[in-house]
């Protein structure tokens, strides 16, 4: 009877120094869990912090160009010989027929409107936002100049008006013309 009180006391001090232990190596992880999620809220407040500061800058940078627009319209006005510019040349790979249609919605939706988003162009296609997301960055890396405006929380999207201007004389992004009869007939 002896011999089995002392096994029972041993290993209670056994589970007991287990229990330690366990607690001891949660407590360490559970710290560990704690540092890195300090981490990850001071990298979410500095890249909110760069969100801020490229929205600003950005802004600063449309009324730079607002103001650029105007001083060559007074120069010109003034009777002086309008200033020279080499036209814009546009390099455009072609596109995949999605994304002439991404194209095409965006391009009608912008002359319809005065500011197109992502979620107006994913409702319009019924398409989810991320996905229109993707393809707007596809035709800013296949050529097509479209601007983004950071606006509350939202994403405006502005074509090129030198572009606009070239698309519609010469159709340089060659939309097929069974995506245009598509989009037509979804208005």
């Amino acid at each position: 009877m002896v011999n089995n009180n002392s096994k029972n006391q041993v290993s209670r001090r056994e589970k007991e120094q287990l229990n330690k232990k366990l607690k001891s190596t949660f407590n360490k992880i559970k710290n560990e869990f704690e540092e890195h999620l300090d981490a990850i809220n001071e990298n979410t407040n500095e890249i909110h912090s760069n969100y801020e500061y490229l929205c600003e800058l950005d802004s600063k940078i449309d009324k730079l160009n607002e103001k650029l627009d105007e001083v060559m319209m007074f120069i010109q006005h003034l009777g002086k010989k309008p200033l020279k510019f080499k036209k814009p040349t546009f390099k455009i790979t072609p596109l995949t027929r999605k994304e002439q249609e991404i194209f095409l919605t965006f391009y009608t939706l912008e002359q319809e409107q005065e500011s197109v988003t992502y979620s107006k162009i994913a409702k319009y296609l019924c398409l989810p936002n991320l996905l229109v997301q993707n393809y707007i960055t596809n035709l800013i890396e296949k050529g097509i100049p479209i601007y983004k405006k950071y606006l509350d929380k939202e994403v405006y999207l502005r074509l090129s008006p030198q572009f606009r201007e070239l698309q519609a004389k010469k159709n340089i992004v060659k939309i097929n013309e069974s995506v245009s009869k598509k989009i037509v007939s979804q208005k």
